[in-house]
């Protein structure tokens, strides 16, 4: 089993920022790791997709957060971060990270519960 629990979330400000992590745990020889988003009353959004391919390592960007989100890794922690930059209401959302031991696929096995992003004034 691979284990994901997100946390940063809360409430951010209009043009302000906020940084989320994700810790993995038991089985953690996963190939790449996502996050996603969910508004309500929206379709769940790829907010990016980190691969390694040997050795490397390579993320894409939706590009509604490009030049605003950053994805960033601690290996000797297992964990990912997405500090998000400018923060926008659209930005709201449910943000999940997802793992799966193939290159970015279409569906990801392992995800974690997710944590609640508001940014309001």
């Amino acid at each position: 089993h691979l284990y994901l629990v997100e946390s940063g979330g809360g409430l951010g400000q209009p043009g302000g920022s906020l940084r989320l992590s994700c810790v993995a745990s038991g089985y953690t020889d996963y190939y790449s790791i996502a996050w996603f988003r969910q508004a309500p009353g929206k379709e769940r959004e790829r907010v990016s997709c980190t691969t390694s391919l040997y050795s490397g390592s390579v993320t894409n960007y939706a590009a509604s957060v490009e030049g605003r989100f950053t994805v960033s890794r601690d290996d000797a922690k297992n964990t990912i971060y997405l500090e998000m930059n400018n923060l926008t209401p659209e930005d709201t959302a449910t943000y999940s990270c997802a793992a799966d031991e193939y290159q970015c696929p279409e569906t990801f096995d392992y995800w974690g519960q997710g944590t609640q992003v508001t940014v309001a004034a």
